[in-house]
């Protein structure tokens, strides 16, 4: 009677473990280390949008193309330039030859020079426009990175979840393989099972180490990739702080998959658009080769030729006065000061041949607008593609997890039957083991379709370009 009592009771707690209703949770330790790193599945995408190697370079090339917008919009702005200049003749031949009034041997200046492009065949204009349209397209790219990387850290993050699950669940077999073992070689004793069925129970057992050891390094390996995609040092430990409430899954699934509203564009096929655009600009540029440009210039200055080599701090000016005494009355000598000096003009360049160098840019720009051309229509059927693809996989998801849920249900209750029937004498340890077998393979079952069904849905609404949502989660209550 005893040993019936033990039994029993062994049997009715294996139920109650294995019947726990699931929940994929984190596993956190007792006691852990200041420097853990607590995250919500919220937290994580937030990290990773704000952190990732992969947002950040779609981020840099948002700011390499606002970078080449204000080049191209400078070529049509004024520019100034301010040049200043002092040279030291130490022996001028034309003095000698011709006179001393080329004699001045120092040479001070400084001017600002101003120019304004008028017309360069349409280049200003369209190198704006492609500029712009590249940086749309980076901006649309970087949208893009973000949809796919949500789904990604959202995978890495349930994926870890799921490994500390199945971790548990191969923990907890192998307990009730444990308690298993005892009870049978109670029984042997007592003459009720035989030495045969020791030796099962303890292969049963032995046969179960694998598993959870494959479990343990599933679980590293995920957690590997979930500090990659968040930038976390290995050296620093992570604690899953959200559980998937499955309660609130259905409704939050299918209010994505059964949007009626139409599938917007995505930002991949617009931003496609928009360098095809830029190319089509960058043909306008290259054709301006073949047209004149016209430029006006203004410059304004001071020059100043003194006799010696000091700085001169004064105006100038010109009279007979500042002639060396005895000079003649007609004679104009100056004061060694700054005199203005300004021009102003216009520019007319018109290449007429350059060796095919604009022939050649030309079929360069038009064959880069052919390849973008392809590249769009590459990127239509991808779309398209990946929609059929994933509302496929999501009706896939969706039909396994409702029959994972049902058939959690009935491996449950054939385990209590096979347990009670056990109990009564009336089966045998084989059909125990087999029914614990089912359970924990239909736990585990319904464990990767709860994951699955909600990343089928993810990945669904990053296809179609609408919003990702969150899974319904409540904080992990282990």
């Amino acid at each position: 009677m005893i040993y019936r009592i033990s039994f029993r009771t062994a049997l009715v707690t294996a139920a109650a473990v294995l019947a726990t209703p699931f929940a994929i949770s984190a596993q956190g330790a007792v006691s852990q280390a200041s420097d853990t790193v607590r995250l919500a599945i919220g937290d994580a995408v937030t990290r990773a949008l704000r952190e990732s190697d992969e947002s950040r370079l779609a981020s840099a090339q948002v700011e390499i193309a606002d970078a080449q917008v204000t080049s191209a919009r400078a070529t049509g702005l004024p520019q100034m330039r301010l040049a200043g200049n002092y040279s030291q003749v130490l022996r001028n031949a034309r003095a000698e030859i011709v006179g001393s009034i080329f004699g001045q041997n120092f040479n001070y200046s400084s001017n600002i020079n101003i120019s304004q492009t008028l017309f360069q065949g349409g280049r200003v204009w369209a190198g704006a426009r492609a500029a712009s349209d590249v940086r749309g397209s980076a901006r649309l790219n970087v949208a893009e990175t973000h949809a796919q990387l949500s789904v990604d850290v959202q995978r890495a993050y349930l994926s870890a979840l799921l490994q500390r699950e199945l971790e548990a669940i191969q923990a907890r077999n192998l307990e009730l393989a444990d308690q298993r073992i005892a009870l049978v070689e109670q029984l042997q004793g007592a003459g009720r099972a035989s030495r045969y069925e020791v030796l099962r129970a303890r292969v049963e057992r032995a046969n179960l180490e694998p598993a959870l050891l494959q479990a343990r390094a599933g679980r590293e390996l995920a957690d590997i990739e979930l500090r990659r995609l968040l930038n976390i040092p290995g050296a620093r430990p992570i604690a899953l702080t959200s559980e998937i409430d499955t309660a609130a899954l259905r409704g939050v699934v299918r209010a994505v998959a059964h949007d009626s509203e139409p599938d917007p564009v995505r930002a991949s096929e617009r931003a496609a658009l928009l360098t095809v655009n830029a190319r089509r600009e960058g043909i306008r540029v290259a054709r301006a080769d073949l047209m004149p440009t016209i430029s006006t210039f203004f410059q304004t200055g001071y020059t100043a030729l003194p006799s010696n080599n000091g700085f001169p701090t004064i105006w100038g000016n010109t009279s007979n006065a500042n002639c060396p005494p005895g000079s003649p009355a007609t004679r104009v000598c100056q004061n060694n000061g700054w005199f203005p000096d300004r021009s102003f003009g216009v520019q007319v360049q018109w290449p007429l041949f350059d060796g095919l160098r604009a022939k050649g840019n030309i079929d360069l720009a038009q064959a880069q607008e052919r390849v973008a051309r392809l590249q769009l229509a590459q990127e239509r059927e991808a779309v398209a593609v990946e929609r059929a693809r994933a509302r496929a996989e999501f009706t896939r998801a969706e039909a396994a997890f409702e029959a994972q849920r049902q058939n959690v249900a009935e491996a449950d209750e054939a385990f209590r039957i096979a347990s009670l029937r056990f109990e009564r004498g009336l089966a045998t340890q084989l059909e125990v083991s087999d029914a614990q077998l089912l359970l924990l393979t239909a736990r585990t079952n319904a464990a990767r379709a709860t994951i699955d069904y909600y990343l089928a849905a993810a990945e669904l609404a990053r296809a179609r370009g609408v919003d990702i949502p969150l899974p319904p989660t409540r904080p992990t209550t282990r």
